[in-house]
């Protein structure tokens, strides 16, 4: 299976970076997995809206063709670890072999983004950094994978 992390902004800080740098290495042996970080845009020049567009449109340029796409968004399903490993398991199970997990930058998501998700995706009811939310979607994506496979990881 394929997994594209599309993210808006680039993970600047060195403690970041390891931390995703880590989950991607582990997760090599369960899936081809790649990160496209598109530009994030400064509010301040335009406003939120205006950033969000030109971001939006960086993000759907980004996404894999015929890629399942997953946004993370506050308003999308609230799914344990458990939960998410049977929705991939469930794609695989009908022939998708490739989905994109969406990360928006600090003023979220286009409505261009959310329009063309497949499915949407909720962290939970508190509010992340995005570079923390990269962290967090690539550890679920691994310990998904663990889980299908049966792996202690998951406890």
């Amino acid at each position: 299976m394929r997994i594209t992390i599309v993210a808006v902004g680039r993970l600047k800080e060195r403690f970041w970076r390891e931390a995703a740098d880590e989950y991607l290495k582990r997760l090599r042996g369960y899936a081809d997995v790649r990160v496209v970080e598109v530009a994030d845009r400064d509010p301040a020049h335009g406003g939120e809206a205006k950033a969000r567009d030109l971001e939006g449109v960086a993000v759907v340029k980004a996404l894999p063709e015929g890629a399942h796409v997953v946004c993370l968004d506050r308003g999308g399903a609230e799914l344990d670890s458990e939960a998410l490993a049977a929705s991939v398991a469930a794609l695989k199970v009908r022939g998708v072999s490739h989905v994109a997990f969406v990360i928006g930058g600090s003023t979220g998501l286009a409505p261009a983004v959310l329009d063309r998700a497949d499915e949407r995706l909720s962290l939970g009811r508190m509010t992340f950094p995005h570079n923390l939310a990269r962290v967090i979607v690539l550890e679920q994506v691994y310990r998904a994978f663990r889980i299908m496979r049966g792996e202690p990881y998951h406890k």
